[in-house]
């Protein structure tokens, strides 16, 4: 066991995804010792595989990268923030346009020993099977909290839990794929992308969708209703929307020229390079919840996967989270109980980079508390503070999980030089949308800055 610092402050975070490990980096950072446990290896869940921290299941999990995006800008925001998370993902990134994807297995690898590293942070690699009852706990342990664990909160809530499923798209490998059919290329940039393309013309289009149609699904249980996130939709169940949805959505063909044919295509499958040398690539947008052999047979029909070899299949699991504007405090806090902190998916929030931003906060309020201090303020002004707007004023009779989204700021000051201001630009707004919040994240760091830092 490594050796510790010399304070009888302590913090236990449950939970070693994304939002416990932001969670016990920020508190450590401010002087208060950490026991961070970890169900792995004792026990993997379904989405799960190998033994690191902050697992991701898909390549490019912390999406956008431009700050004129929301999620770009949270990011921004995390960078400032001092996040591990961001830490790692920068170091570990991948190709992939606008967007940060990483080596997935790099990217866990970096986290696990920053944790292992840290000598305020003791790893404790054991399955917690109900909540602690230690004075100051971040719960954080995601959308496949152990149900022993999970029956444990429910007992406090005195409620059912909300739920919905997230699906996980395939992978493939790369020699497999036919390069003399897909085309590399990124949306309406010149040259080779990061993106291989495979096209489809209508006739093939339509019969890919028929297919999904027609395909035998992994049924759910027969107590659970499938609600689904409308951001991590299953391809099959988008095609049941409407013969063109696809078309329209993760297969849309804009900005995208066939080299082959000088066209575009009616229809367009992205591949997303998922790891740092090339190895594989994952079927962007293809959530889905096929059995095993529909998924070998259905995505083989399209063109240039005629021979693709899966790396892993795609899959459906179940995810879980509470009733934010009902059961938290502004500070992650419940208010069932005081000192007990919710992060993550959990807490109800859609989305790794939201995770984690909501564990670095979840972290560094449990440290403020062991310190005697009172929770920052977050600036509602700030991806952070639209997060929290959403998770304190949505309504609670159908409160559901958010990615984080401009429409979730308060909007820009209008200005008063003339009576009847010109409509500003979506992408010119969301730009000084950015710009705001990147001021007021500063402000909110100088005030919860640990000492030293």
């Amino acid at each position: 066991m490594k050796s510790r610092q010399d304070t009888a402050t302590q913090l236990v975070v449950v939970g070693g995804g994304l939002a416990g490990c932001e969670a016990a980096w920020q508190a450590s950072r401010r002087g208060v010792d950490v026991v961070l446990y970890d169900m792995k290896p004792e026990r993997l869940s379904p989405a799960h595989a190998s033994e690191d921290l902050a697992e991701l299941v898909c390549s490019n999990s912390l999406r956008a990268s431009p700050t004129h995006n929301a999620v770009g800008l949270l990011k921004e925001e995390m960078r400032c923030l001092g996040s591990l998370i961001l830490e790692a993902a920068d170091a570990n990134a991948v190709p992939a346009g606008r967007a940060l994807a990483v080596d997935r297995t790099g990217f866990a690898q970096y986290v696990t020993r920053a944790i292992e590293e840290n000598t305020r942070i003791e790893l404790r690699r054991e399955l917690v099977s109900e909540i602690p009852k230690d004075p100051l706990v971040v719960l954080a342990t995601g959308p496949l909290t152990a149900p022993e664990l999970a029956r444990d909160l429910q007992r406090m809530l005195g409620e059912e839990y909300l739920y919905f499923y997230d699906a996980i798209a395939p992978t493939l490998y790369a020699d497999s794929i036919d390069h003399s059919v897909v085309f590399r290329a990124s949306r309406y940039e010149e040259g080779e992308g990061d993106y291989l393309n495979v096209p489809l013309n209508v006739e093939q289009y339509h019969g890919f969708v028929r297919a999904l149609l027609e395909a035998e699904k992994v049924p759910l249980h027969k107590f659970e209703k499938a609600l689904y996130f409308e951001g991590c939709l299953p391809i099959e169940e988008m095609a049941r929307r409407g013969n063109q949805t696809l078309a329209y959505g993760p297969m849309k063909p804009v900005g995208l020229i066939d080299p082959r044919t000088g066209k575009r295509s009616h229809a367009v499958v992205q591949l997303r390079q998922e790891d740092q040398e090339g190895v594989l690539f994952n079927l962007v947008g293809f959530q889905t919840k096929l059995r095993i052999g529909e998924q070998k047979r259905i995505f083989r029909t399209l063109p240039g996967l005629e021979k693709a070899v899966f790396a892993r299949f795609g899959s459906v699991h179940r995810n879980t989270y509470v009733n934010a504007p009902l059961r938290l405090d502004p500070s992650l806090e419940l208010k069932a109980r005081k000192g007990l902190y919710l992060a993550g998916q959990m807490a109800g929030v859609e989305g790794y980079v939201e995770s984690a931003a909501l564990g670095g906060i979840a972290g560094t309020n449990a440290a403020r508390a062991a310190r005697g201090l009172g929770p920052g303020e977050i600036p509602r002004d700030t991806a952070h503070g639209a997060l929290f707007a959403h998770l304190g004023n949505s309504s609670a009779r159908d409160f559901q999980p958010m990615n984080v989204n401009f429409g979730l700021f308060p909007p820009l000051v209008r200005s008063e030089d003339s009576a009847r201001p010109r409509k500003q630009p979506k992408r010119e707004k969301h730009e000084a949308m950015a710009a705001r919040g990147l001021l007021s994240i500063e402000r909110y760091r100088a005030a919860v800055a640990p000492e030293g830092g």
